[in-house]
């Protein structure tokens, strides 16, 4: 394990900042001020220093400063000092050299190198408000912020999932292009296909089921906390074999077996009916004894808040890889007093640096004396006491 700290943070034309600096001194910060004051922005600048979209899961384009009557963003840049253990601290950023380009730049103390090692540096885990209607989306969207706590502990499942979907779209084509002409598919290539599919689909469902372990052993031991107790389970016919501990070998000849008898449907259908692509997240409030669809909203942004610092704890002993930062946007509103100042106590305890914002100052009372404050509004950023 190596703990890691953002020292300071810059934006340049990102978002709603012209040009914004935060000096943390390396500790938990906490942001307040009206809404569209540029708080969330924030969270996502430091969001950004990680592999990927993002929290919003934007495209870059749409980051970059825009003034009224410009067509496109600017181009933009996020850098920050980041602090590891007792190594020295590093500057790192990103940011997209012209307005509108498709990718971005990423430099590691002025060395250009590749996005994936930002993951080395900076480790994001978020919750943000558009995570509050989880249990009521489509399963895609659950099995999206599933496989993203999977991919934060497994880096390499998300290239098990690149290649999976890869392989699937080149499965569907051959399968949508026979259906449509009525000529055979190329059962050869089909098959190497599939075999493809099987491989990694088995990959992602055994990464899924250790990850929903892990999560599930962190909650359990936390059952002496003001939060509600979840239980988890993956639903996916694949990740139930990974679960029950079936043989690599055996789940991947199930998967390529299934798929192959599932060629004439998937073909008819135009999607693929069969695979760990179709499986679901299921979260259960224990105490209530119902699914978490059927909890109040306040139940279920405190069983997400669980499993999101579920997830902080378990990367915090992670060997060789940075410990995680945690941004939380607008969650203390919807949290009482008593789960507020648990949170509080919870941060402190996980010795992590976490980010937080809200409307109202007051929200964060528990935190003040153990984070730094700071209010966001037009007129920038003005630490507490400043």
């Amino acid at each position: 394990m190596a703990s890691a700290a953002l020292l300071s943070l810059i934006l340049t034309d990102f978002r709603s900042y012209e040009h914004a600096r935060l000096e943390t001194g390396g500790g938990s910060v906490f942001l307040f001020g009206a809404n569209g004051a540029g708080k969330t922005n924030l969270l996502e600048a430091i969001s950004l220093l990680s592999p990927g979209k993002g929290l919003r899961g934007v495209s870059l384009a749409e980051v970059g400063r825009r003034l009224p009557g410009e067509s496109t963003g600017r181009a933009w840049a996020v850098s920050a000092e980041v602090q590891s253990g007792e190594d020295a601290p590093v500057r790192i950023g990103t940011g997209v050299d012209q307005g509108g380009a498709a990718r971005r730049t990423v430099r590691l103390d002025g060395e250009t190198v590749p996005p994936g090692r930002l993951a080395d540096h900076v480790r994001p885990i978020w919750l943000t408000p558009a995570q509050d209607r989880l249990f009521l989306e489509a399963a895609s969207e659950r099995r999206r912020f599933f496989d993203r706590l999977v991919f934060a502990g497994e880096p390499a499942h998300a290239a098990n999932a690149n290649a999976y979907d890869k392989a699937q779209r080149e499965r569907m084509r051959l399968l949508i292009d026979a259906a449509e002409t009525g000529a055979p598919a190329d059962t050869a290539w089909l098959t190497a296909l599939e075999a493809r599919l099987a491989e990694f689909g088995a990959l992602l469902a055994q990464a899924r089921a250790r990850t929903l372990r892990a999560l599930q052993a962190e909650i359990d031991g936390r059952g002496d906390r003001p939060f509600p107790l979840a239980r988890l389970s993956l639903t996916g016919e694949w990740e139930r074999m990974a679960l029950e501990d079936a043989p690599f070998a055996e789940i991947e000849l199930k998967l390529a077996q299934a798929l192959a008898g599932a060629r004439g449907r998937d073909g008819a259908a135009g999607r693929a009916l069969t695979g760990p692509h179709r499986g679901d997240l299921a979260i259960f409030h224990v105490e209530k004894d119902r699914p978490a669809a059927e909890c109040s909203t306040g139940e279920q942004k405190a069983l997400i808040l669980n499993l999101i610092l579920a997830q902080a704890a378990r990367l915090s002993r992670a060997e060789a890889a940075p410990n995680p930062v945690i941004l939380l946007d607008e969650v203390a509103a919807h949290l009482d007093l008593t789960r507020r100042a648990a949170l509080a106590d919870e941060l402190t305890a996980l010795k992590l640096q976490a980010f937080l914002t809200g409307t109202d100052e007051s929200l964060f009372d528990h935190l003040k004396g153990r984070a730094l404050g700071v209010r966001v509004s037009d007129a920038g950023l003005t630490p507490m006491g400043a």
